[in-house]
């Protein structure tokens, strides 16, 4: 009961970067797919909640979001993938490490 009284008096965005949706709040570390521009980052603000008031975009709403750069690259953890085919005696193993770039949510806007 607590925690749902809580969340009613918060203030958060939902937004997209680059493909994914994140729901942030103003100090919030986040990792996104490696960003290619350093200067600018742009980020679709969705839904905003500011206490008991909700905007709903429709796609989108007239608001910004200003990040900061923690880490221009992170590498996250290895992924393998094997392939094979059956009586023909093929077999390969492919490994790969998705690159990530941190982000700190500054200022909701």
């Amino acid at each position: 009961m607590f925690a749902l009284e809580y969340e009613m008096f918060m203030n958060y965005s939902v937004i997209k970067i680059s493909g994914q949706q994140f729901r942030v709040k103003e100090g919030d570390e986040i990792l996104v797919n490696k960003v290619k521009s350093k200067d600018k980052i742009q980020a679709q603000v969705l839904m905003s909640v500011n206490g008991e008031k909700v905007e709903i975009g429709t796609p989108t709403l007239n608001k910004k979001v200003d990040f900061e750069i923690l880490s221009d690259l992170e590498k996250g953890k290895k992924i393998y993938v094997m392939k094979y085919k059956a009586k023909s005696r093929y077999r390969k193993k492919i490994g790969f490490r998705p690159q990530y770039t941190r982000l700190k949510v500054a200022k909701l806007s």
